[in-house]
């Protein structure tokens, strides 16, 4: 289950950051939208990239691997969409 408590949205392009559970733990989430790409870190030592597809999907280019539902919820963080 990924809960948020802290959301603090930038506009289009720009810095969102927020609180992710991952790997049973809260941890900062930090993401920097340029266009279309996501720049994701996740604690301290976590990163990767996610490309925004023309069909508003997201697919990981780079990074360490997320689980699906962690991309999810970025998702929904950041562009406001429902997976």
């Amino acid at each position: 289950m990924i809960e948020s408590k802290d959301t603090k949205p930038a506009a289009n392009d720009g810095k969102y950051q927020f609180e992710i559970n991952y790997s049973g733990r809260d941890l900062a989430c930090e993401v920097v939208k340029e266009q279309s790409t996501l720049h994701v870190t996740i604690g301290e030592n976590l990163s990767a990239d996610l490309k925004i597809n023309s069909d508003n999907t997201l697919t990981q280019t780079s990074g360490a691997q997320l689980p699906d539902s962690s991309i999810d919820f970025i998702k929904k963080k950041v562009l406001g969409l429902e997976a």
